[in-house]
């Protein structure tokens, strides 16, 4: 049977991690795959975490099944923490199903929305993250492109996307990132977030938003006030959440799809499908880290260790992006008003392999880099490295495709 299977095309990011790991120069920078670090280089336990699991381990009485839907708690919980007093939670017009991962939850809610309408598009502004067109065709959607990001000012082309929005066709998916767009940073302003529902409403497409970053940028409410607008604007949205970087619960998988529908009903009936959907994916979602959220929002002193802590790692981040955008650098004026753990690096991939042999700088060939890979101990060797490669003489390659301009108009 597996005789003639030949091996896919690595994921480019899980190649930079490989290379990394056989590099055995001491100086090396890791700036790859998107996990947050503190000061020291350490993907850390938040001390919050530490006190959640020292509760669970002395009051944990089982290690049962949790059912196809999960935590039922530990979803509201979450979802009120994001969103406070949501009409639509009050309403009873939204439902919730616990996932392994924002991975797991947006898959889920790829399966229910070609369940429901299998002509269906999904309308994908590039760059995205790597995985969510392949995530997509596995759930039997087509993917649609549109120019999302002006690398000539380091800001979302908003122009492009209204296109993409009165393009689309009825009933289509908008995909969209609730806060800290990887791979860019670039944000949308409130204004651009309340122009956008209106167009979505009124073109009649049905927004999903992948929120793996909130507290990442300017708070846990404020990063979620983009979703929450459209929430208050559009009868249907799917959500798919993740706790992993502002837990950093990497390991532990921890996510939740939210649906809001146009009624109680419907939003029952969604939960129901969705379950029957996870029960042949996964069966059940993994207890331990939901555990965790649940009894950190579930208690008013680690809730408010945590959020002290998310508090810390964002700080630290605007830090970084101060110092890159101060660096004088071509290009990275506009990183200080970005957000979340990503930019974009004006280098060409020759650029990129160079840094890797001669720097020992690790970033992924589309010039996307993890900025909290950066602290006080390397920062200065990576924009040496970084002037090092600006010099005409380093230029190996053509432009990198994520960097030039990306049709304005909408492609297969």
């Amino acid at each position: 049977m597996f005789e003639t299977m030949r091996p896919p095309a690595p994921d480019s990011l899980m190649e930079v991690g490989r290379l990394f790991r056989a590099d055995m120069r001491d100086e090396k920078i890791d700036l790859g795959v998107g996990t947050y670090r503190d000061g020291e280089g350490r993907i850390k336990i938040m001390a919050a975490v530490k006190q959640a699991e020292e509760r669970q381990l002395k009051s944990q009485m089982g290690k049962g099944y949790l059912g196809p839907g999960g935590d039922q708690l530990y979803c509201e919980r979450l979802m009120e923490a994001l969103f406070p007093d949501l009409p639509a939670m009050a309403d009873r017009r939204l439902s919730f199903v616990q996932t392994p991962g924002g991975t797991g939850a947006y898959r889920l809610g790829l399966e229910l929305a070609a369940f429901r309408s299998p002509a269906s598009r999904l309308i994908v502004g590039a760059p995205t993250w790597p995985n969510h067109i392949p995530v997509a065709e596995r759930a039997g959607l087509r993917s649609v492109t549109y120019r999302h990001y002006d690398p000539a000012t380091g800001t979302v082309d908003f122009d492009a996307m209204m296109e993409a929005v009165s393009d689309a066709r009825p009933g289509d998916l908008f995909l969209l990132h609730g806060c800290c767009h990887n791979p860019t940073g670039a944000a949308l302003s409130p204004a651009q977030w309340a122009e956008l529902a209106d167009a979505l409403l009124e073109a009649k497409l049905l927004p999903l938003i992948d929120l793996a970053y909130a507290g990442m940028a300017r708070g846990l409410v404020e990063d979620a006030a983009g979703t929450r607008r459209l929430l208050d604007r559009l009868p249907e949205a799917i959500i798919a959440i993740s706790c992993s970087k502002s837990f950093g619960l990497y390991s532990e998988r921890t996510g939740m799809l939210a649906v809001m529908a146009a009624s109680p009903s419907a939003a029952d009936a969604c939960r129901l499908t969705a379950e029957t959907f996870a029960r042949s994916l996964w069966s059940n979602p993994p207890d331990h880290g939901a555990a965790i959220v649940r009894t950190i929002l579930g208690d008013e002193g680690m809730r408010a260790n945590w959020l002290a802590e998310l508090d810390a790692m964002r700080h630290r981040l605007a830090g970084i992006r101060s110092r890159l955008a101060a660096s004088g650098l071509p290009g990275t004026e506009p990183i200080a008003a970005q957000e979340g753990l990503f930019a974009m690096m004006p280098f060409d991939s020759g650029q990129i392999a160079a840094m890797r042999e001669k720097h020992a700088v690790y970033m992924d060939m589309s010039g996307r880099i993890n900025i909290a890979g950066l602290n006080a101990g390397n920062i200065d060797r990576f924009l040496h490295a970084c002037r090092d490669m600006s010099h005409p003489a380093n230029r190996r390659a053509e432009p990198n495709s994520s960097l030039r301009d990306v049709a304005s108009t909408m492609q297969v």
